[in-house]
């Protein structure tokens, strides 16, 4: 049984993985039900899914230690698939509000991957009040990034309703297992191997290294390039985080957006993370904890070259300043125009040397219990903060897609926050919208549901602000896919006479919870949906603050 090993990246995802931080990236997605159809959806999504998994390769493998755990596990065959493992059914109790929908999508994303089995699992969601279904799906980082991520969209989805058809699987073989003797010798073997490689790599990259940070001194001496901010303010969502997911789904305009940005001479990039900007900024302004000094973002930067299709993680990253001091929408859009692109020429500088695999004897038992260490002893409480939110831009399809002859009319992200920083923002682009999922810490961000009707408000003060136009009136949609509304631009929600201390988030009361069952047995899996709330379609946030007081930060 031949194995794969890991890149250092890609284990990393395995060692920064406690029950308190689960290394899974997901996704929600929304479908119309093809017409005429009856039964059960996830019984026909299973078998049309069960003719395809062979396309997609990591889903039929999973994790091996290497001998003795001196270094990274690798991928092993793990053929035949247990699809009713895999593959899980759930269904919201009436009335199956959009609501009870992100409630559902933050248990399950709650919920750690069985490193036994291949590290994938769907969950089919039905009983949705708009009689359409959805699908969560979540997949280790470990496995794969947002690049790799694409080449599992394409084995999944079609560009009509009529599946095509696809190659079916080669028959699988079997292969020797080496003996313990043999895995000893060729495990020593390999870890000698990589040790070697990655010194040598090591020594081969420091004169590079040291010229790309020799181009960097003369600009920033001559003060055409500033250096980011280097520590990042306290937020409530910077420190050490729990088990417990909060999570909020929010479609804008793509071409909205599109002529935001041609109208302010500025980036798709720039315009996500100033629609982000714009919530955080009221967000605390309305708990009295906005800081003096702006917030950063970690903001993933793909290394994937054109054509590459590796399922693994080809990533790196840059700190961008949200110039949350700024209470003008244009002038903060314009400032992180401008921290963007210092961002960008350091991060091009330092990318090609930035190390992407390691080897360090005994990682898979070090590094591991390092990261409990640092969520037991609540250090993220205490050390000092780089950044304060991940915000996350992918490039979806233009065209629209199709699965097991259902249509996709969303494709929202479900991400990873970590100890530190227990907020993550992540958008992608799916034909006329930017679908944004916001995933947090549930006690860091009890009211994640107010952030997003304050994302929708921050995207409308920006339109107005940019274009000089209110959105376009429109009827609420038949749908419980909560869009960019007509209002006007939320205002600040009005301040209470006195401060008072962050209190904690007082106990929902019971829900009716949606059950959730594999196909072989069913069994009852906790949710936190609320039957009284209402779809998010009808919310209107900036009618709550229409007699808001303007806020009183200036801008820098």
């Amino acid at each position: 049984m031949s194995m794969k090993q890991l890149s250092g990246m890609d284990a990393t995802f395995l060692y920064m993985e406690t029950p308190e931080t689960p290394m899974h990236v997901a996704g929600l997605t929304l479908y119309d039900l093809p017409e005429g159809f009856s039964g059960s959806f996830h019984e026909h999504f299973k078998r049309f899914f069960g003719s395809r998994v062979h396309m997609i390769p990591i889903f039929g493998k999973k994790l091996a230690k290497s001998v003795f755990q001196l270094d990274h596990p690798g991928w092993v065959d793990a053929w035949p698939l247990d699809l009713d493992h895999h593959i899980k059914s759930a269904k919201l109790p009436s009335p199956g509000s959009w609501k009870q929908l992100e409630d559902l999508v933050g248990e399950l994303h709650a919920q750690t991957l069985d490193r036994t089995q291949p590290l994938w699992e769907f969950t089919v969601i039905e009983g949705l009040e708009s009689g359409q279904v959805a699908l969560y799906s979540k997949v280790h980082h470990a496995a794969v990034d947002g690049g790799a991520g694409m080449v599992i969209t394409k084995a999944l989805y079609d560009l009509t309703p009529v599946p095509r058809e696809v190659e079916p699987p080669e028959p699988h073989v079997e292969a020797r297992k080496p003996t313990t003797p043999e895995r000893a010798i060729l495990g020593i073997h390999d870890v000698a191997s990589n040790l070697m490689r990655q010194q040598i790599r090591l020594l081969e990259g420091v004169p590079k290294m040291a010229g790309q940070v020799a181009d960097l001194v003369a600009p920033v001496l001559s003060g055409t390039l500033s250096l980011p901010q280097i520590l990042a303010p306290k937020t409530p969502f910077n420190g050490t985080i729990g088990a417990a997911r909060s999570y909020v789904a929010r479609t804008v305009s793509l071409s909205a957006t599109k002529a935001m940005c041609k109208a302010s001479d500025t980036k798709i990039n720039d315009m996500v993370m100033a629609i982000c900007a714009g919530a955080l900024r009221r967000y605390l302004d309305e708990k009295h904890i906005l800081p003096d000094a702006p917030l950063t973002a970690f903001v993933p930067i793909s290394m994937r070259e054109v054509g590459n299709t590796d399922i693994n993680n080809q990533v790196f990253g840059m700190n961008c300043v949200l110039a949350t001091n700024y209470s003008d929408p244009v002038k903060r859009l314009k400032k992180i125009n401008a921290e963007s692109r210092s961002s960008k020429t350091i991060a091009a500088g330092t990318k090609d040397v930035a190390p992407n695999d390691f080897t360090l004897l005994g990682a898979p038992m070090l590094l591991p219990g390092l990261m409990q260490l640092y969520g037991r002893t609540k250090l993220a409480d205490i050390v000092p903060n780089v950044v304060n939110v991940t915000i996350s831009n992918t490039q979806g399809p233009p065209v629209p897609l199709y699965c097991a002859g259902a249509k996709v009319t969303a494709l929202y992200p479900v991400s990873i926050p970590i100890h530190g920083v227990g907020l993550n923002f992540t958008v992608q682009s799916y034909l006329d919208g930017l679908d944004f999922g916001i995933t947090a810490d549930a006690a860091s961000v009890p009211d994640v549901e107010h952030l997003g009707e304050l994302l929708v408000g921050s995207f409308n003060e920006l339109r107005s602000a940019i274009l000089g136009e209110e959105p376009a009136a429109k009827p609420a949609p038949a749908a419980p896919k909560p869009t960019a509304t007509a209002s006007a631009p939320a205002a600040p929600a009005k301040k209470p006479a006195a401060r008072k201390p962050r209190a904690k988030a007082a106990a929902k009361p019971a829900a009716t919870k949606p059950q959730v069952k594999t196909a072989a047995k069913a069994q009852t899996k906790p949710a936190a949906a609320t039957t009284a709330a209402k779809s998010a379609s009808t919310r209107k946030p900036a009618a709550r603050a229409a007699k808001a007081k303007p806020s009183t930060k200036s801008d820098s």
